[in-house]
């Protein structure tokens, strides 16, 4: 364990659905005993386990994971594939259903935005209830809480209760809290998403210097593949409750995890399926393709010197004039190009197409990836484009492409 930070062996977590507890508190101490030795639930349906119900289902099922010190990993999977989960169990939110889990450190995490936040409190006062929360002594808190005002960037409303802070400021002083932590272990479940970009890149740089720098190890959850490709060293895709994929290089996990074979072949680069984890009934997209000049659906490199359309085919089954949508292309986490809905797009009840246009030039050879963001008329994300990576691209100055090969330096 000298070089292991967290170890996991056998984790599985299950979840019971529709019935929070059995009506009395002597019911509830009898189911509970019931389970702690693997009995029948002497209040459940006749002849029902509490781990093999119809009415529960497996959140994650035998991970089995060791996680080195001054790793950076980053765990991919698409919505309900357990990582939220994952990240509470590690974080000591939730217990495991089975399984065992070993954490060689002290951990700070970052799941929710605001956890641990009073509304009525000042930021000042909130430093110091949420700091105390996350182990913190008192005379720590005073020495840093200088540099935690500055780091949030919201030093004027410092003083101001939180219930008047924007989701952006409850992010900023939520992580500058968590970052100053003399923790050992740092977890992040998505709390970047709120953030603007420049505060995203600056966490993101301190989350760097945190581990690379103090050799603190860092679990990150992002949908922003950019983010999480610049952050982190390693990977572990999850499907289903179940690792599918464990890469000692982040590239292949996003490749693999985005639809591109990391050892070898193309698969569907250039191309994304809804596979039922994204509904709306105003905006629902269903594929992107990328499609060569002649209409063709590509599946290799691109070339630089040629035009492509990206095309985007959704449902509405109520169509609402106020959704807007659009689609960035982002290096690294640069947005090197975003192209809006056509101002003359007229949407109609059912399946909608819309083609985006690449002209030949924009896009210096390199490799790129493709996000989808609808809001409603800018008072609320459908789709936050932060969140929502959709495929991958690479464009090549060649006229043979398919002799190159990925360049994965980004």
């Amino acid at each position: 364990m000298s070089n292991t930070a967290i170890k996991v062996e056998h984790l599985s977590k299950h979840y019971k659905l529709g019935v929070i507890n059995n009506g009395t508190l002597l019911k509830d101490i009898q189911s509970f005993f019931a389970r702690l030795r693997g009995k029948e639930d002497p209040n459940g349906k006749i002849g029902t386990n509490y781990i093999d119900t119809s009415e529960g289902f497996w959140a994650l099922k035998d991970l089995n994971f060791e996680i080195n010190k001054g790793d950076r990993i980053g765990i991919i999977g698409h919505n309900g594939a357990g990582k939220s989960t994952l990240l509470k169990i590690l974080s000591q939110v939730t217990s495991p259903t089975e399984g065992n889990i070993r954490i060689n450190g002290k951990i700070a995490s970052l799941l929710e935005v605001g956890t641990g936040f009073h509304p009525e409190l000042t930021g000042r006062e909130n430093i110091y209830m949420n700091g105390s929360i996350l182990g913190m002594k008192k005379s720590e808190i005073d020495r840093k809480v200088d540099s935690i005002i500055e780091f949030s960037e919201i030093a004027e409303h410092i003083d101001t209760p939180v219930k008047r802070y924007s989701s952006g400021m409850y992010v900023r002083l939520a992580f500058a809290v968590a970052a100053h932590l003399d923790s050992d272990i740092l977890i992040a479940d998505e709390v970047l998403a709120v953030g603007d970009a420049a505060f995203q890149k600056k966490a993101l740089g301190k989350m760097n210097q945190l581990s690379e720098g103090e050799g603190r190890t860092v679990l990150f959850v992002s949908h922003n593949m950019a983010q999480v490709r610049n952050l982190c060293n390693k990977g572990i895709v999850l499907k289903d409750g179940c690792i599918v994929r464990k890469d000692n290089d982040i590239d292949k996990s996003i490749d693999w995890y985005l639809g591109r074979n990391p050892d070898g072949d193309l698969l569907e680069t250039t191309s994304w399926h809804n596979d039922g984890s994204f509904t709306n009934e105003n905006f629902c997209p269903q594929s992107l393709r990328i499609l060569d000049e002649g209409g063709k659906t590509m599946s290799d490199a691109l070339d630089y010197e040629s035009g492509y359309r990206i095309r985007l085919d959704f449902v509405s089954d109520k169509p609402d004039s106020n959704v807007d949508f659009w689609i960035s292309i982002y290096l690294g986490s640069e947005i090197m190009y975003k192209v809006t809905m056509p101002a003359d797009f007229t949407y109609k009840k059912g399946a909608n197409s819309v083609d985006f246009v690449i002209a030949p030039r924009t896009l210096p050879p390199n490799n790129y990836v493709i996000s989808l963001g609808s809001s409603l008329k800018n008072t609320k994300y459908i789709i936050n484009p932060y969140n929502y990576d959709l495929t991958l691209f690479t464009m090549v100055k060649s006229t043979s492409k398919a002799a190159l090969p990925f360049c994965r330096e980004i």
